[in-house]
């Protein structure tokens, strides 16, 4: 018995990880994307929506070698397998483990030119409120913060902690982006508050008028 428990759970995340991920795929082909304003210029910019409404990012963004930042969880080994398979880097940390180390390697690929996709209220809230670990890779890469605000419908809303919207198939989805904002390298901790809170209260408007332009 406990060879079969030991052995279900390791195969578990590679099947639930298929599974999500075939479902993933199914819904970004029957989705119709609108985009306004977004950005030409990619390189070293982190775009930042909320944890709930990531699932149509991944989709939309798939393939581009992005990179995205998933905790050392359980559930975060089946993100992983997703992740990957939908063609973005990964890197593994969060605020309770590996969350130094995952900023390093961030800071890292910024200045590399990469492009990354973070949810600056995950992995575990409070929802819709900046964390203070996307401001440091900003401004320790010089990295450009993009708001965004990702609306759908139809829908569906998932009982968690972030609300996670789940868009159904053949519906409309929409992304709003904002204007970048930069943290400079010697800026104090009240000028980083400032950006924070501007972040913060940008991606909260874009996703309001996301919201307005869906009919909600």
């Amino acid at each position: 018995m406990d060879r079969l428990k030991y052995g279900w759970r390791a195969v578990r995340p590679r099947l639930i990880s298929g599974v999500l991920y075939g479902i993933l795929r199914f819904l970004g082909a029957t989705i119709r994307m609108r985009l306004i304003d977004e950005p030409e210029d990619e390189a070293r910019t982190i775009f930042c929506g909320w944890h709930g409404r990531s699932l149509l990012f991944a989709n939309r963004y798939r393939g581009r070698g992005w990179w995205v930042i998933i905790s050392q969880s359980n559930d975060g080994e089946m993100q992983t397998r997703i992740f990957r398979k939908l063609g973005f880097q990964i890197i593994r940390g969060s605020t309770g483990r590996g969350g130094v180390r995952a900023a390093v390697e961030a800071i890292r690929a910024l200045k590399d030119g990469g492009t990354m996709a973070i949810t600056p209220d995950g992995p575990r809230g409070p929802s819709g409120v900046v964390q203070g670990g996307v401001m440091l890779m900003a401004q320790k890469s010089g990295a450009k913060l993009v708001p965004m605000g990702i609306s759908a419908r139809p829908r569906i809303f998932i009982k968690s902690w972030d609300r996670y919207m789940f868009p159904l198939p053949f519906g409309r989805g929409i992304f709003i982006f904002g204007e970048p904002l930069t943290v400079e390298k010697d800026a104090d901790e009240a000028e980083v508050e400032r950006v924070r809170l501007k972040l913060q209260e940008e991606i909260h408007r874009l996703e309001a008028e996301a919201e307005r332009m869906l009919g909600y």
